[in-house]
């Protein structure tokens, strides 16, 4: 269990899930949390990662810090995604045992697992057949944080996890109109759509995937719960066991958002990875259960969108 004055770095404390860990660590009562911005550490650079980990020496570490985005920004930046992930997360998971960390929980990505597993997915279907080409780049990086976590475990006895979510969303999520993922990006057409008066908005693929959707804060409550409650070398998925196609989705955010013109589709654009469900009864076993329903949480998403800045940018 991490004492309340233990030296707790939060990696990525701007970004959605580690604004969301940073929240949950203050609520539970932790009072030496420690963040650098990205202007005031570069988390690829190597020197940098070591002189900071050397002059604060954090107990434990969360690596929320990564790039990020949907499938369009994956498919146009697979070198970037590659780079500025591996890059980073070696450099601090490195550092983090060079200087003697008690506990570092890795974040990683359901697109890990192979793109045709069997559903739901369970932890073990890592690495037993090919990844969904759309965001390859990115879950390689994130199979190697992982694995590194893993391997230092088992050659040098570390105490290192690591948390696999499904689609997240909520609070200080990214907006943008083509580097963002499914649930902000449609928050952001229809309300848009709604603004303009637009008779019809026209969505990507074919409506047909499913989807699972966890609400950011609860990813951030199952962290801290699995950095008191969990050692192990394999991962533990974050999820809400429940699903949802794309169509239903989109008619979902629409009647929150309040647009009521058409929906249509466009067949030609990829649909991505056909269902993408998480096993969740390792974390369930544990002790976790989710909290947030999926239509309250997209409200919740909703009113942190109309009072985001991120939402001018184009």
């Amino acid at each position: 269990m991490m004492d309340k004055n233990a030296k707790i770095y939060v990696a990525g404390h701007k970004g959605m899930v580690g604004s969301a860990i940073y929240r949950e660590l203050q609520r539970e009562g932790y009072n030496n949390i420690i963040t650098r911005t990205h202007a005031e550490l570069d988390l690829c650079r190597q020197d940098a990662v070591e002189k900071f980990f050397e002059e604060e020496k954090p107990e434990y570490v969360f690596l929320a810090a990564a790039k990020v985005g949907g499938i369009e920004a994956n498919q146009s930046a697979l070198a970037d995604f590659m780079y500025y992930n591996m890059t980073l997360e070696m450099n601090v998971i490195h550092s983090a045992w060079q200087n003697g960390c008690k506990k570092l929980e890795f974040l990683g990505s359901s697109c890990i697992y192979p793109r045709l597993a069997p559903q739901p997915m369970k932890e073990d279907c890592l690495l037993t057949s090919e990844l969904e080409k759309t965001n390859e780049a990115y879950a390689l990086a994130k199979i190697s944080g992982l694995k590194y976590c893993e391997f230092l475990n088992r050659q040098y006895g570390t105490d290192y996890i690591s948390v696999m979510p499904t689609n997240l969303y909520g609070p200080n999520d990214n907006y943008h109109p083509t580097h963002s993922h499914v649930l902000p990006a449609l928050i952001r057409r229809f309300h848009e759509a709604k603004e303009a008066g637009l008779k019809s908005v026209t969505c990507w693929g074919d409506g047909s995937p499913l989807r699972e959707f966890l609400y950011v804060d609860d990813l951030a409550n199952l962290c801290v719960f699995l950095m008191n409650n969990y050692s192990g070398n394999e991962t533990v998925n974050a999820g809400t066991g429940k699903e949802i196609t794309i169509k239903e989705l989109t008619k979902l955010v629409a009647k929150i958002v309040g647009y009521e013109g058409e929906i249509l589709w466009d067949s030609s654009k990829p649909n991505g990875t056909p269902r993408k469900l998480l096993d969740v009864s390792k974390a369930a076993k544990l002790g976790w259960t989710y909290k947030t329903e999926l239509e309250e949480g997209i409200k919740l998403t909703y009113d942190d969108f109309l009072n985001n800045p991120m939402r001018a940018e184009r």
